[in-house]
């Protein structure tokens, strides 16, 4: 499943016999480009690096890929989601390398590593750990920047319950949160 085959018979994963897409250039994919899809901001991994950090999150306890994209999301502060068409995708890769196996529980299914997934990053433990290292950094500009942002919706909420339903004074805020989104858009 989401396998190629390269023209010596040997069996592929959906980005290739190196782990880049056949298509796209490096391991970042997209040939270089390190913006994500659709605006949800730079990549915090390339397609590789995602995938230890996936089977490290496996090796820890048995998962499902819900709960991979939402622990993905507590460890880096809420910097980083994933999105569902990375994850599951990368499942279905570790499964066909041997490196994790899938069991139905109710209507998902929960990846336990096994014994060749263990060796793996076994053998890659110096490169795990400096990419979980990388996961767990704070970023203080970008909390700087969500405390502000919290500061604006706070204020937004504040004075949209003193207007007292005022429509001048609501039309205010809007053309304010509309002017402040559209120069950031801008930049």
């Amino acid at each position: 499943m989401f396998g190629f085959k390269s023209h010596h018979g040997r069996h592929h994963g959906p980005h290739g016999p190196h782990g880049h897409h056949p298509h796209h250039g490096g391991p970042g994919g997209h040939g270089g480009h390190q913006g994500g899809p659709r605006g949800r901001g730079p990549k915090m991994f390339d397609a590789g690096a995602m995938r230890y950090v996936v089977l490290q999150l496996i090796a820890e306890k048995p998962r499902h890929g819900y709960e991979i994209i939402k622990e993905l999301e507590q460890r880096s502060g809420g910097a980083y989601t994933p999105s569902p068409g990375a994850i599951y995708p990368l499942l279905a890769l570790l499964l066909d390398m041997g490196h994790v196996s899938a069991s139905a529980d109710g209507n998902k299914k929960l990846h336990t590593i096994t014994p060749e997934g263990e060796a793996f990053l076994a053998e890659n433990r110096q490169l795990v750990d400096a990419i979980q290292a990388r996961l767990a950094e704070p970023d203080e500009q970008r909390e700087g920047l969500r405390a502000v942002m919290h500061e604006v919706k706070q204020a937004a909420i504040e004075q949209a319950r003193a207007s007292n339903h005022n429509p001048e004074r609501l039309e205010q805020i809007r053309a304010i949160l509309r002017k402040a989104a559209a120069d950031i858009a801008a930049l």
